[in-house]
């Protein structure tokens, strides 16, 4: 994905070998590592040729070759950790940092006392920071006075998310407008469901296999988002103080229940199972639209958790370890 998603941007990437250590079998393993010891000294070849003073470092299994190529050439290591409770390779590559930036102040209970953590926020893209309600109604298409929800699952897509949603779909375009961002898995069996709406729904239905720089105005447009729990929604959401349903993976570490339990046990969000979904999605959507005093009272919270300025913050952490230099 980010072999795509990178070159979007304008920036350079050059890929590595890495794998997975954390969960797999013990066939898979001895190939993993052998997989991870190239991947360094492909990274400590790659930190040579671009002359890096220092390496910014966000979790997952690409961490630890980087991480450990830099620590053997006294390269500076900052690592951001987005979800609040850090993944093995967050962990590992904390060890060598001289700095640990993390969304939440809930993320220092899982470091040692003294460790070097920095509470920085989620940095978010600039066409996120400048999205308005306003232009992203208009960017969709809908009336500036109808009820809007959101529901998405990633690039890939949450087929359990996709379903639930789709069978709801009468339900729910009787209330509101619905952009759905399918993801790329399932656009082909949405995109049919699309095409046999009545005229009405089609008009109230926004689908996409994938958005791009239109996230933003997707995300300032709507009243409540249905999607999984990574690591964005602990800013995005607060950002635009949007009261949001969570569906967290079910088949991975619990890093998406954490959360998802951080926002709810706040007051800024619902939590539901992914194997329940099917059954409680439409009920849950359709009493959270209608209780405005509610959705008040959570924006509310995501307005008080928001942390501004997390670019610049990280931007500062990094450039403080250049200046402090090897040790």
């Amino acid at each position: 994905m980010e072999l795509e998603l990178v070159p979007r941007a304008g920036i350079p990437i050059h890929a590595i070998h890495a794998a997975g250590m954390h969960g797999v079998g013990w066939t898979a393993a001895p190939g993993n590592a052998v997989r991870l010891m190239l991947g360094m000294v492909e990274a400590w070849r790659e930190l040579a040729r671009f002359q890096a003073d220092v390496v910014f470092a966000t979790g997952g299994y690409l961490t630890a070759p980087v991480v450990t190529a830099a620590w053997l050439r006294k390269i500076p290591v900052v690592v951001y950790v987005p979800d609040i409770e850090p993944a093995l390779a967050a962990k590992f590559g904390a060890r060598f940092a001289r700095r640990i930036a993390v969304t939440t102040d809930r993320s220092a209970a899982y470091y040692p006392k003294g460790a070097p953590v920095v509470v920085t926020g989620y940095p978010l893209r600039e066409e996120v920071l400048t999205a308005s309600r306003a232009g992203g109604r208009r960017t969709f298409g809908i009336p500036a006075d109808e009820p809007v929800l959101l529901a998405f699952g990633g690039s890939r897509g949450a087929r359990t998310i996709n379903r639930a949603l789709v069978a709801a779909l009468p339900k729910l375009l009787e209330e509101m407008h619905v952009i759905h961002i399918t993801g790329t898995l399932d656009w082909p069996e949405v995109e049919k469901v699309q095409h046999n709406l009545p005229k009405w729904q089609k008009a109230r239905y926004h689908t996409y296999p994938y958005v791009h720089e239109e996230m933003g105005g997707a995300l300032a447009a709507s009243d409540v988002v249905v999607s999984r729990a990574g690591a964005s929604v602990l800013g995005e959401y607060p950002h635009f103080g949007l009261p949001s349903i969570l569906v967290p993976y079910p088949h991975a570490w619990r890093y998406q229940r954490t959360n998802a339990e951080y926002l709810a046990s706040q007051g800024a969000a619902v939590v539901l199972p992914d194997e329940t979904l099917s059954e409680s999605m439409a009920a849950e959507v359709l009493s959270l639209m209608a209780d405005k005093p509610r959705r008040k009272d959570m924006r509310k919270v995501l307005e008080k958790i928001n942390q501004k300025n997390a670019s610049l913050k990280l931007a500062g952490e990094i450039i403080a370890a250049v200046k402090e230099g090897p040790k």
